[in-house]
C-alpha cells in the first residue's frame, strides 16, 4: 500500500496543490512546520521558500513531500485536509460502517469489516465524492490505521476506481 510521501507522488497536482493550500488556509503551524521540512531537506532556509510566491513555492513543497524524508510532513498534511475538508466523507465512510467517531475522528477500529459493509461503504462514497479524493482517503485510511482490513487492501488494488492517476 502507499505511504503518505507516495500519495503526494501518485495524485494529480491539483489535489496535492489543494491539500497543501488547506494546510495554507486552516492550520499555519503546520503549513509553517512543512515547509521547514521541505526548507531544511531542499538545504535551503526557510526564507527563501517564504519569499517566493505560492505559485512557485507549492510545486517545489510538493515536489520534496513526494519523498521518503518528508513522510511525517506528508502524513500531518493529509490528517488536516482530511478532517478539516473533507470531514462529510470521512463521517459518511464511517457511519455506513457503523463505526463510532467524533466528526469522523476514530478511537478503536474493528479488527476487520465485514464484505458487504465495506463494498456498500465505498460504493456509497463514489457516488457522491470525486474518485480521486475517494482513493487517497481510503488509501490513507488504510495505512494510517492500525487496523488494516485485508479486503480493503484487495480492493485499493483491484478496483480500477480506486486507482491513482487514472483521474
Amino acid at each position: 500500500m502507499l505511504t503518505a510521501h507516495e500519495l503526494f507522488g501518485f495524485m494529480s497536482p491539483a489535489l496535492a496543490g489543494e491539500i497543501l493550500a488547506t494546510a495554507h488556509e486552516v492550520d499555519k503551524p503546520l503549513y509553517r512546520a512543512t515547509l521547514a521540512a521541505v526548507a531544511e531537506k531542499n538545504r535551503v532556509r526557510p526564507i527563501f521558500l517564504e519569499r517566493q510566491p505560492r505559485a512557485q513555492r507549492h510545486p517545489a513543497m510538493l515536489a520534496a513531500l513526494s519523498k521518503p524524508a518528508l513522510e511525517a510532513a506528508a502524513g500531518n498534511l493529509l490528517r488536516i485536509w482530511l478532517v478539516k475538508k473533507q470531514s462529510p466523507m470521512l463521517i459518511q465512510f464511517l457511519d455506513t460502517l457503523e463505526i463510532p467517531h467524533k466528526e469522523g475522528v476514530v478511537e478503536d477500529l474493528p479488527p476487520s469489516m465485514d464484505d458487504a459493509k465495506l463494498n456498500t461503504a465505498v460504493d456509497g462514497l463514489l457516488a457522491k465524492f470525486p474518485p480521486e479524493v475517494v482513493a487517497v482517503y481510503l488509501l490513507a485510511f488504510n495505512d494510517m490505521n492500525e487496523a488494516n482490513w485485508p479486503n480493503l487492501k484487495t480492493m485499493l488494488e483491484t478496483d480500477p476506481r480506486l486507482q491513482l492517476g487514472q483521474h
